[in-house]
C-alpha cells in the first residue's frame, strides 16, 4: 500500500535526472558548435589561413601574413561577436523568464532604444565619439529600464503591463532617433547610422574588454540568482511564500540583465533581435524545465558569430551583423504576435 508514493517519487527523480542530462548534452553540443564556428571564422575569410598557422598566432608566434589577418582582424571581431552575443542572449532570456513572456525582451521593450537614442544624440548633436558615447549609452539604457520599471509598477510589476509600457517608450525613443537623424549633418550621419545598425566592424580586443567584465560581473550575478528567477515564474505570491525576497532579487536581476544589454549595446550598437531570439531557440533545443540561461548565452554567441560571418562572406555585398539578425528576427516577431493574438494573449 505504501509502495506507490515511493515509486512515483522515484519516477519523478529519474525524469528530472534525465532532463538534466539532456540539457547538459544540449549545452555541450552548442558549445562545440560555437567552437567550430570560431575555428571557421578564424581560418576562412577572403583568404584561407591553415589551422596550424591559426594556432601559432593564438599561441603568440609571429606568422607572416597570418598574424595580421588572424590576430588583428579576425580574432578581435570573433571575440567581440561571442561576448556581445552571450550578453544579449543571457540578458534577454532572463527578462523573458522572469516576466513569463517571450515579448519581454530588452530590444522589444525599449531598453536598447534608450541606449541608441543617447548614442545618436551624443554623436550628432554633441560631436562625441568613442568611450564617452559608450558611457552615455550605458547610463541611458539603465535610466530607461528604471523608467519602464517604475511606470509599470502597480502593487508589483506584471509582465503584460511592463511590455506595453516598454513598447510605448520604445516608440517614443525611435521618434527621437528619427528626429535627430533628420537634423544630422552629413559628416556625423554616417557614424550614427553605422552605430544604429549594430556592427562589429573594426573591432579590437580593447573594445571587447568591458563586455567581458560586464559578462563576468552581471552574468555571475544572474547565475547566482537563477533560483529566485525560477521561483518568480510561479507567480509573486508563490515565490514570496517560498521565501524569495521579491523586491530585492527582482531589482538585482533587472539591474544585471540591463547592465549586460547596455554595455554590449554601447560597444557594438543594438544588434537586432539577438536578445529576443536566443531564449526561445535555446528552449527548443534543451526542452522544458529550468530557464536555459547558459544555453541562451551560447545561442546568442552563435547567432552573432554566424550572422556576422554570413554578412561579410556569404551574402552578395557586405552587411553589418545587425542587418542579418534583423532579417532573421522580424519574421519570428510577426509569428509570435499572430500566435499570441490567436491564443487570447498567452504567448
Amino acid at each position: 500500500m505504501h509502495a506507490a508514493p515511493d515509486s512515483l517519487a522515484t519516477r519523478v527523480a529519474v525524469l528530472r535526472r534525465r532532463r538534466a542530462r539532456g540539457r547538459t548534452r544540449a549545452a555541450g553540443g552548442m558549445l562545440l558548435l560555437l567552437l567550430a564556428g570560431l575555428a571557421l571564422t578564424l581560418s576562412l575569410g577572403q583568404s584561407f589561413t591553415p589551422p596550424g598557422d591559426v594556432l601559432r598566432v593564438l599561441a603568440g608566434v609571429e606568422v607572416p601574413g597570418a598574424s595580421f589577418t588572424v590576430g588583428a582582424l579576425r580574432l578581435p571581431r570573433a571575440v567581440l561577436s561571442i561576448l556581445a552575443g552571450m550578453s544579449f542572449g543571457l540578458g534577454g532570456v532572463v527578462f523573458q523568464t522572469m516576466f513569463r513572456n517571450p515579448l519581454a525582451s530588452p530590444d522589444i521593450i525599449g531598453i536598447s532604444a534608450g541606449a541608441s537614442a543617447a548614442a545618436v544624440f551624443a554623436i550628432v548633436l554633441l560631436g562625441w565619439s568613442g568611450t564617452t558615447v559608450s558611457v552615455l549609452a550605458v547610463a541611458a539604457g539603465l535610466g530607461v529600464a528604471a523608467a519602464i520599471y517604475l511606470l509599470s509598477w502597480r502593487n508589483g510589476v506584471a509582465g503584460a503591463r511592463l511590455i506595453l509600457v516598454g513598447i510605448g517608450i520604445a516608440a517614443m525613443l525611435e521618434s527621437v532617433i528619427a528626429y535627430v537623424l533628420l537634423r544630422a549633418p552629413a559628416w556625423s550621419l554616417q557614424d550614427a547610422l553605422r552605430w544604429l545598425t549594430g556592427s562589429v566592424n573594426g573591432a579590437t580586443l580593447e573594445q571587447a574588454l568591458p563586455v567581458l567584465l560586464s559578462l563576468a560581473l552581471f552574468g555571475g550575478l544572474l547565475l547566482a540568482l537563477r533560483g529566485s528567477a525560477e521561483l518568480m515564474r510561479l507567480g509573486d505570491d508563490t515565490a514570496a511564500a517560498l521565501g524569495v525576497p521579491l523586491a530585492r532579487d527582482r531589482a538585482l536581476i533587472v539591474l544585471a540583465a540591463v547592465g549586460l544589454i547596455a554595455v554590449a549595446t554601447a560597444v557594438t550598437g543594438p544588434i537586432a533581435f539577438v536578445a529576443f531570439l536566443s531564449g526561445p531557440i535555446a528552449l527548443r533545443i534543451t526542452g522544458p524545465g529550468r530557464a536555459p540561461l547558459v544555453p541562451a548565452a551560447l545561442t546568442g554567441a552563435l547567432l552573432v558569430l554566424v550572422a556576422d560571418y554570413a554578412g561579410q562572406h556569404l551574402l552578395p555585398g557586405r552587411y553589418p551583423v545587425g542587418i542579418v539578425t534583423g532579417a532573421l528576427g522580424a519574421p519570428y516577431l510577426i509569428y509570435l504576435i499572430i500566435r499570441t493574438n490567436r491564443t487570447g494573449g498567452r504567448p
